[in-house]
């Protein structure tokens, strides 16, 4: 079981004492704007697919947040895209950003060369967090995601190469 420490935080593989938390954070308004049907995404958080890993995020014993990695691991094309949600009385912090640092770090050294995030390009604030790790924007996703009001909204895909973590 690899545990990742950051500068506060602590990331672990998420187990299934975790989902009832893990929900919770999901179903916050702030939350369950950007990631849709708590339930869903909950479930999905445990569904085990080759390269997926899901970290309950701890700040002082206490799981704040979620982040996953889904790695590319064809040796040709090798990268790992990222995805990450904190409960919104953590926000502002430093938390999102230590989680992604060390998460990205841990990536990097093992051997991929690029990493991806995909927020949704009107998520100012998530936007500002993946800048400040280095994160750069590639390009508008058009009609990238379904809103729960089932409308169609635009992603924005961000990478970040070997080397360029802050």
């Amino acid at each position: 079981m690899t545990v990742i420490t950051g500068e506060r935080v602590r990331l672990r593989p998420i187990v299934a004492a975790d989902r009832a938390r893990l929900r919770e954070i999901l179903a916050t308004p702030e939350v369950a704007r950007w990631w849709g049907d708590p339930d869903h995404e909950t479930e999905g958080l445990y569904t085990v697919e080759d390269g997926f890993t899901c970290y309950a995020i701890e700040l002082d014993g206490v799981v704040v947040g979620l982040i996953q990695s889904c790695e590319e691991l064809d040796p040709q094309y090798k990268h790992a895209g990222i995805d990450i949600s904190v409960h919104p009385g953590f926000h502002g912090r430093g938390v999102g950003t230590d989680a992604l640092r060390a998460l990205a770090r841990h990536l990097l050294e093992q051997g991929h060369h690029r990493l991806t995030i995909d927020p949704a390009a009107s998520n100012e604030t998530a936007i500002r967090v993946y800048t400040k790790v280095g994160f750069r924007p590639v390009g508008l996703l058009r009609d990238y995601e379904r809103a729960p009001d089932g409308t169609w909204h635009d992603g924005l895909l961000m990478d970040l190469l070997k080397g360029e973590l802050t």
